[in-house]
């Protein structure tokens, strides 16, 4: 493998990297922990036909890297990690498969939770769940809090409220146009929130069955995919693949705002650079889509709606301090959020140097 894997793992600070294997079941696994200091590491279960190892161990450790900044910047005491199984969702899933990837995720006794993700589902957690405590996202019947997708979407409302605030000193969207990107189930939500206070909808989806729903129940025009990025609009909400801000699409963009629920929606860094020198307040697609993560986190204590939406709500106002950052800095909102969160976790690894003496009589056993 030409992968310097130690190197890699050293360059990011990465902690730990565990492979499964299962012959009987075919399972090819990767768990990427990426940090620990705020607490135990969670992070999704994705299930992918990479196109070989190495491309699979990458994803991995981007991903495991990539929930550990959310994590901070959304204040929840977790670190990042991954699972990636290398494997044909629609074909190669198991009962066995999954038995034995809970195993290994038993094994590590903690450092790491796993979730749904890409390409694996609640029912695929309900069977992870047989052979460990460490997961979340299965069936509600186990406490789980359900499909993630409309807190999410409250996330993202609220965090374009806050970004509407930035630019426009008041979070009322009432006549303000917004061009939304993707109506998918988090799309979809984002887009009624916003008619329901008085916006005004552009959208686009692949689906024309879709965007013809959303013409009819919310008044919305419709556009080509490839015209949502050029439409004149106040804000752009990318709720769809990642990637969307690039070389291509950002001298096109007449907007004042970039506030959506995909992930990843700088194709680079110096993207965000140039959104920054061009006005433009782009709300870190981390942090405004960081709901479901904080839903699903509240399983943890034992899932309490009311209170998981109170914690979404709070994306408001973690918003307001990325901008407040930016400003104060003169640095991008990417940036921003990347310090916000780096912040943090270098303060706990403080608090948390103190040695504390365990009675062996106190360890937890199973």
């Amino acid at each position: 493998m030409s992968m310097p894997i130690f190197e890699t793992l050293e360059k990011y600070d990465y902690e730990q990297v565990v492979f499964c294997q299962e012959r009987t079941s075919g399972l090819k696994a990767i768990i990427a922990i990426h940090d620990t200091t705020l607490g135990p590491a969670l992070g999704g279960c994705r299930m992918w036909t990479y196109a070989n190892e190495e491309a699979a161990i990458t994803d991995a450790l981007r991903l495991a890297r990539g929930m550990t900044y959310k994590a901070a910047a959304a204040g929840l005491n977790l670190g990042g990690g991954k699972t990636v199984v290398i494997g044909n969702p629609k074909t190669d899933k198991s009962e066995a498969l999954f038995r034995a990837l809970g195993r290994y995720i038993e094994g590590l006794h903690g450092r790491y939770i796993t979730a749904e993700d890409v390409g694996t589902s609640v029912a695929d957690m309900d069977i992870i769940h047989q052979e460990t405590r460490y997961v979340t996202g299965v069936s509600k019947a186990y406490g789980s809090s359900g499909d993630p997708s409309p807190v999410t979407a409250l996330g993202v409302f609220r965090g374009i409220q806050a970004s509407a605030r930035e630019v426009y000193g008041s979070d009322d969207l009432a006549g303000k146009t917004v061009a939304v990107q993707g109506l998918g189930n988090v799309g979809y939500d984002v887009a009624r929130r916003l008619k329901a206070v008085g916006a005004n909808l552009i959208v686009t989806d692949i689906s024309e069955e879709t965007v013809k729903r959303a013409m009819d129940e919310l008044g919305a025009t419709a556009v080509a995919p490839s015209e949502i990025a050029s439409v004149k609009c106040d804000i752009f909400a990318p709720c769809a693949l990642g990637a969307v801000i690039s070389d291509e699409t950002i001298t096109q963009l007449k907007c004042q705002i970039v506030a959506g629920s995909a992930n990843n929606q700088l194709a680079e860094d110096r993207h965000g650079d140039k959104l920054h020198e061009m006005g433009i307040l782009y709300a870190p697609d981390y942090v405004i889509n960081s709901g479901g993560l904080i839903n699903v986190a509240d399983e943890l204590e034992g899932y309490q709606a009311e209170r998981a939406q109170k914690k979404v709500e709070g994306i408001y106002e973690i918003m307001r301090e990325i901008y407040r950052i930016s400003k104060e800095r003169n640095i991008p909102t990417y940036q921003a959020a990347n310090h916000m969160a780096e912040a943090r976790i270098a303060a706990m690894q403080q608090v948390r140097s103190t040695f504390l003496p365990v009675s062996r009589s106190l360890i937890h056993r199973d």
